[in-house]
């Protein structure tokens, strides 16, 4: 009798929540945009009653931490992907974290990234690409971009290569794949593992296979402006068994249990093994096979992402159409290069990469500022230039990180580039308005 009260309840609170997002919420995805009052945002979330009800459902059994709706996510994503492996993190810089960190396994053997080793990446970065390769005391080796795709310039790999070098891990820059095939048989020629940093570009493709994919560990995060969200949160995937378990170690404290949150003994000789110079028959939950962290997403997030995950092949149609809106709405409009795909690329864009060129008439900053002013929110590309942030001004060059060539096309979108959104929360009649405003600046 008390089961079915507490699920007649349950269902009533479930329902009413529905009600609120229909009530509260719905209304404001209808509402007329007026240009000049309402405000453009580069992201934000889109979500529906689902979303509410999954995290209402997920808050009554009160887990808290990783439980039946994580394992769920990391289920449906890894099915997404056509992985073998998905693990939820709490963030998409855990995530980068964690892949990093999981090539430096000693269960790698000579294959396992050291400190000292190299690792090929660019400078046009998000910090959080590049901050565990020197955190753990590898040396970046950066490598210049092209101006029309913002990647890596592919033809300068091979003077990045060294005895040292170890791994290449690299971001899709605002959803747009960077050469796929190129840097996946160039790392297959010399024997380094790929980190394809996946955070902007969850549901590109490149040659019809996703992002993501192509490497040996790819990375997402689940933070509201990305392609889909937790809230906070991100994930680590794999289709190789050993990276994998290397990968929940280093998530789950670095141990070597691989129980569930709540199970015990999942491997049958929890106390009948022998682990170092431990006891015989140490309990095997609190063996430490690694030294690891606590990155685990919690359930309530993981709740979102279930609904979310659903969504994503209709986000990725309608954040391609309004770049198609964009593209088709300034492409011809004079001191404005606009950034393309690679040939082969399908790109499931983050966001409108826009550079001003040097006969403008005009800067960058002058852009944004006209754009800030009509409501019209900007970003510059990530860092620009991270070797520029103060962050590296106690790095010294060519023993904490190494830049194979020069940086010409990164200092240029440094100082000259910005983005606008195309996230799926933008109708038509705010794509337009970015459009003209655009338009009328850049003629005037």
């Amino acid at each position: 009798m008390i089961e079915e009260d507490a699920e007649k309840l349950k269902s009533e609170i479930l329902d009413r929540v529905a009600r609120y997002y229909r009530l509260v919420e719905e209304p404001k995805r209808h509402a007329q945009f007026v240009p000049g009052r309402d405000r453009v945002n580069y992201a934000g979330r889109v979500f529906d009653e689902r979303e509410m009800v999954n995290l209402v459902e997920a808050s009554l059994e009160f887990w808290l931490t990783h439980g039946r709706w994580a394992r769920d996510f990391e289920e449906r994503l890894a099915e997404f992907l056509g992985l073998r492996y998905a693990l939820l993190v709490n963030s998409g810089s855990s995530a980068n974290l964690l892949a990093f960190m999981t090539l430096t396994s000693p269960l790698l053997g000579n294959r396992r990234i050291e400190r000292g080793d190299e690792v090929i990446a660019v400078a046009a970065a998000f910090p959080t690409t590049v901050a565990p390769i020197v955190q753990y005391g590898a040396v970046p080796v950066f490598l210049d971009v092209t101006l029309d795709t913002a990647n890596v310039d592919v033809s300068r790999l091979e003077t990045a290569v060294s005895p040292r070098t170890k791994a290449v891990f690299l971001a899709h820059t605002l959803g747009n794949p960077f050469n796929l095939p190129v840097v996946k048989s160039f790392c297959e020629r010399h024997g380094l593992w790929l980190i394809e940093d996946n955070c902007d570009a969850l549901g590109s493709r490149f040659e019809g296979r996703l992002t993501g994919t192509w490497g040996d560990i790819g990375t997402s995060s689940f933070y509201p402006p990305h392609h889909m969200t937790t809230g906070e949160g991100g994930a680590v995937y794999t289709n190789d068994p050993l990276l994998r378990k290397i990968a929940l170690s280093m998530r789950d404290w670095g141990r070597e249990c691989w129980c569930d949150s709540g199970v015990d003994n999942t491997c049958g000789c929890r106390f009948t093994k022998q682990f170092g110079s431990l006891p015989l028959g140490y309990d095997h939950k609190y063996v430490y096979s690694h030294l690891g962290y606590n990155l685990k997403a919690t359930d309530l997030q993981a709740s979102i992402g279930c609904a979310q995950i659903e969504k994503l092949p209709d986000f990725t149609e309608r954040r391609k159409a309004n770049y198609a809106r964009l593209e088709a709405g300034l492409g011809d409009v004079a001191g404005i290069r606009i950034a393309r795909a690679e040939h082969g690329a399908d790109p499931s864009w983050f966001g409108f990469l826009m550079t001003v060129e040097p006969y403008a008439g005009f800067t960058r900053n002058e852009l944004a500022e006209h754009l800030e002013r009509n409501k019209i929110q900007t970003r510059n590309l990530f860092a620009g230039n991270i070797l520029r942030h103060p962050c590296f001004e106690t790095l010294k060059e060519g023993m904490d990180y190494r830049v194979a060539g020069g940086l010409e096309n990164t200092d240029a979108l440094m100082n000259n580039a910005l983005w606008i959104g195309l996230y799926p929360g933008m109708d038509n009649a705010r794509i337009d308005h970015m459009i003209a405003t655009i338009r009328a600046f850049a003629q005037h």
